[in-house]
């Protein structure tokens, strides 16, 4: 059964074609059964926002949502909306990995080099008894707190592996692929799970 995502992704990849690429693959399958998923996405709508209805327009985004693919370019990962979109997925609960998109030809046909991977500049600070956590950015070599995510009660508790430490969203799993690399038409349905 087709499942709905939830992309996030830097505007200018938008612009570039890329991000458009993945969005839009279903269009050359059979029907969205095969390609595995629908489209939840609200790039259209937030160019016309503030800080609060952007939050209240993800939280809307991600309502009846099981995945969310974060397409990864060149500034993806420096995005504060993106970070918060992230962070959101994980409280929701939403499978979230992370498509590398630079080797897709953009309008110029020209490719890139893979853009840094957002799971590796955030990351989740675990209360000394698991009971919670707290969204962390890479900033300046630091960890600092979310400036968009407060922090909150874990659904259940972290195992003692996690308590008291701060772990990178790269080291708790959450995978990337690259489109180009690993077949990404083919793939896209399984990566979704």
């Amino acid at each position: 059964m087709a499942k709905r995502v939830f992309f996030s992704f830097h505007y200018q990849d938008v612009i570039d074609f890329r991000a458009n690429v993945v969005r839009n693959h279903w269009v050359a399958k059979e029907d969205r059964e095969e390609a595995g998923f629908f489209d939840a996405s609200i790039w259209e709508e937030s160019k016309k926002k503030g800080a609060a209805d952007l939050k209240k327009l993800i939280h809307d985004g991600l309502e009846n949502t099981s995945t969310t693919c974060v397409l990864i370019g060149s500034q993806t990962y420096a995005r504060p909306w993106v970070r918060y979109e992230i962070f959101r997925s994980i409280y929701r609960g939403n499978r979230t990995f992370g498509v590398h998109i630079n080797q897709i030809k953009g309008k110029d046909q020209q490719v890139k080099m893979n853009g840094p991977n957002p799971f590796d500049y955030l990351a989740l600070r675990y209360s000394a008894d698991g009971t919670f956590v707290e969204p962390m950015e890479a900033e300046n070599g630091k960890w600092v707190a979310s400036s968009t995510m407060s922090s909150y009660t874990l659904k259940n508790t972290a195992g003692d592996a996690r308590r008291g430490r701060t772990i990178r969203l790269s080291e708790l799993g959450y995978p990337t692929y690259c489109w180009s690399t690993n077949k990404g038409y083919d793939s896209f349905a399984t990566w979704v799970g």
